[in-house]
């Protein structure tokens, strides 16, 4: 017996284990997460991505909820006129399978219905999304158009006459035969859910629903020579610290000359502060809105209470306010690893450029 078991040799890792793994975990692919969303959840993804990825096919986006949204989950309209106008349906299923046809001809019937009695036009293109996609016969279904109409016509009796309304039986016949007889059948499509989620990748949503991080960061571009209209506050406040400090009045950059090592310490505050606002331009469309004012808010808490202690000076103030933003622990804030010194200390020079912050009194 003693030969019928054999030691088992684990072998180490082939990575590096990273402390957000020791913590959570090795990271959910973002195909997979999907798949553990609610209904609703899943129908919240879909409205962020026709909200900020179908740009500029879609100028507005309304999602539509309840048990009398005749059909429309969400809606992207490509002009004012809305449901009359040019738009598109994206129906969302959420499910443990792929959508089966059963399940689409109710959704296709109301389109037919509701667009017949003029609640709406029909939509330029009706989209079936959902996280396993559209199971195999469906798809086929859509691929061959004549089938789908022939394949929604025969199931109709069973499957569709007492599902669209709660009031009533749509019965295929007269008028409304003739209206589904001539419908354009072309419309109805299916999305696969990886081309969905690399879509939303652009947005400002994905990383707050499937992590990962921001994107590699560009070097940002130097100070441009010129002092721009937007920095006149917080250089206006540099010049007056400079003052405070050599007891004399430096009401240009061009004085400085006379001081080498203010004339240093301005330029790479200048320095600092683009290097903020190009932080600010690089994470605009990557986080949510507000994330960026909320990196500023942290460090102005951080800093607010030296900026109003007494200081010998403005610029032993701007020194010891901005080593403080410097040294501060933001690993709680999505953007804190993304922020360098520079960052840090020119996030202080945009708070000063908005007033928050005063270097003399």
């Amino acid at each position: 017996m003693a030969g019928d078991f054999s030691e088992i040799t684990v072998k180490a890792p082939a990575v590096l284990l990273t402390a957000a793994q020791a913590q959570s975990g090795p990271p959910i692919a973002p195909l997979t997460r999907v798949m553990t969303y609610s209904p609703d959840e899943w129908e919240a993804f879909i409205y962020e991505w026709v909200t900020h990825c179908l740009k500029p096919k879609c100028v507005k986006v309304m999602r539509f909820s309840g048990a009398n949204d005749r059909g429309i989950d969400v809606a992207g309209f490509a002009d004012d006129d809305h449901l009359l106008g040019v738009w598109y349906n994206y129906q969302c299923k959420h499910y443990n399978k792929g959508i089966a046809p059963g399940t689409a001809w109710p959704e296709i019937g109301k389109i037919l219905w509701h667009s017949f009695n003029g609640y709406y036009r029909p939509p330029s293109a009706y989209y079936f999304v959902a996280p396993r996609g559209a199971g195999t016969s469906l798809s086929q279904l859509l691929a061959n158009i004549p089938l789908l109409k022939s394949g929604l016509i025969a199931a109709w009796a069973k499957s569709v006459e007492n599902e669209i309304t709660s009031t009533q039986a749509v019965k295929l016949e007269g008028k409304f035969a003739d209206y589904v007889d001539k419908f354009d059948f072309t419309i109805f499509k299916s999305l696969a859910p990886r081309e969905v989620i690399e879509q939303h990748r652009s947005s400002p949503y994905f990383v707050p629903r499937f992590g990962g991080g921001l994107p590699p960061r560009p070097a940002p571009d130097g100070a441009p020579p010129e002092i721009h209209e937007d920095e006149s506050e917080y250089v206006t406040q540099l010049l007056a610290a400079y003052s405070e400090h050599t007891r004399e009045q430096v009401s240009d950059i061009a004085r400085l000359k006379k001081w080498r090592q203010l004339d240093e310490h301005f330029h790479r505050q200048r320095e600092c502060f683009y290097h903020a606002e190009a932080l600010r331009v690089f994470v605009r469309d990557k986080v949510e809105p507000g994330t960026f004012e909320g990196l500023q808010d942290e460090i102005h808490h951080g800093v607010v209470d030296s900026c109003d202690a007494t200081h010998a000076d403005g610029l032993e103030r701007v020194k010891a306010v901005t080593a403080i933003a410097q040294g501060m622990s933001l690993d709680a804030h999505p953007l804190g690893p993304s922020a360098f010194v520079k960052d840090r200390r020119g996030i202080c020079h945009q708070l000063a450029n908005e007033g928050r912050l005063k270097w003399t009194r």
